[in-house]
């Protein structure tokens, strides 16, 4: 009886953590592209991502075998006209909401590539929840001059 009992907890207790979905299974990613720059000169990210979900996701940072480092910034204009690019440490993406990586905003900053990327590759990258869940994307790597996901 006492076995019954404490394998009917444990079930209980098991199906209760599926009960509460992760972020990263709310989260939708499109239009995914990096834009290539020539040489060594660190690429950019962006994404466009959609949370279904009925509380914000938030994105802490994402990682790639692709790329040594991948970090989650973001590009601002100050009064005088200086564009200046800072670390973010979190970006919320709220609920039933979208948030867009792009050109003059958020976007991935990615650093030392592996090897070197070319216009057409398609490169995996994840992306990093707060809650410890992951979501992969994949990535179309376009030229320096692309503006935008079309």
């Amino acid at each position: 009886m006492l076995c019954r009992l404490l394998f009917l907890l444990a079930s209980g207790v098991m199906l209760a953590g599926r009960a509460q979905a992760a972020e990263a299974d709310h989260v939708t990613a499109s239009h995914a592209w990096i834009r290539l720059l020539p040489g060594e000169l660190p690429a950019s990210g962006y994404v466009a991502l959609r949370n279904n979900g009925v509380s914000n996701a938030v994105l802490v940072g994402a990682h790639s075998k692709a790329y040594a480092s991948v970090m989650l910034h973001q590009s601002t204009q100050d009064a005088g006209g200086m564009d200046r690019m800072t670390t973010v440490s979190r970006l919320a993406i709220p609920a039933q909401g979208e948030v867009s990586l792009a050109p003059a905003s958020y976007h991935l900053m990615l650093e030392q590539a592996a090897s070197p990327p070319k216009v057409g590759d398609t490169i995996d990258i994840t992306l990093d929840f707060a809650d410890g869940s992951h979501l992969p994307v994949a990535f179309l790597v376009r030229p320096a001059n692309a503006a935008d996901a079309n």
